[in-house]
């Protein structure tokens, strides 16, 4: 079956001399592994295939699935500012991370891709501070894995429980909750989004913790999540 789709680069593995493992997030089939040969050519494919690059991608989709290869390949719009950006880029690279490992196995969903390409161009067109573009972009995409903490019966002094994603007067028995003054920002957090952003001012540190608390969260809730490599290059860049 020939399918065409639009896709965001979310790794790119060097295979050999003159190959690349490249891990797409597709619109039509989800996550989908692409062998790409490294051509000499200026022109060559493999020049498209950089992180978070938004592609339009063609392929034979075979029965047993496995690796695909390209049979054609069109960069649908550049980014014009995001490469050229040390904290964009940064945040690029812990975006495509994360995205790595939160939709990995998780099967196609036109609203989650859409959510991912709508927030990337976003990120790259806006000129307002954008430093807590990440932030959001966690916080809103928890709802599209079904994961989105329940901050409903929030009272000051309660507690979160990070493993079971809502707010509780007692203070949980295990070791992965928030403390009630850290706590109680998160429902003012969680009205957050990419036209208000710049509103909310946060100190590095607090930005650095609530990012922490974020990653966390995911670790509890998504099996094999990883601990995020790219979080401290993003720590240090931004100086959280």
């Amino acid at each position: 079956m020939l399918i065409r789709s639009q896709a965001i680069v979310l790794k790119v593995v060097r295979y050999s001399d003159n190959k690349l493992i490249c891990t797409l997030l597709t619109e039509e089939e989800g996550c989908v592994p692409f062998i790409i040969f490294r051509g000499k050519s200026p022109r060559s494919l493999h020049r498209l295939f950089h992180p978070l690059s938004l592609l339009q991608v063609e392929w034979q989709k075979h029965p047993r699935g496995g690796i695909a290869k390209p049979k054609n390949v069109s960069l649908v719009e550049p980014y014009s500012s995001i490469p050229y950006s040390a904290q964009k880029m940064s945040v690029a690279l812990f975006i495509c991370d994360f995205l790595s490992a939160a939709v990995r196995g998780e099967p196609p969903a036109k609203d989650l891709f859409t959510y991912v390409e709508q927030s990337l161009r976003f990120y790259d067109h806006t000129e307002n501070e954008s430093s807590n573009f990440h932030l959001v972009f966690l916080l809103q995409f928890a709802s599209f894995l079904g994961l989105q903490p329940d901050m409903t019966n929030y009272r000051k002094g309660f507690f979160f429980d990070l493993r079971e994603g809502f707010f509780t007067q007692t203070q949980p028995t295990h070791p992965d909750f928030i403390e009630p003054d850290e706590a109680e920002r998160l429902p003012v957090l969680m009205r957050m989004n990419y036209v208000n952003m710049h509103l909310f001012k946060m100190s590095g540190s607090e930005r650095s913790l609530l990012l922490s608390h974020l990653c966390k969260y995911y670790q509890l809730h998504i099996p094999s999540f990883p601990e995020l490599k790219s979080l401290d290059v993003l720590r240090e860049i931004w100086a959280l």
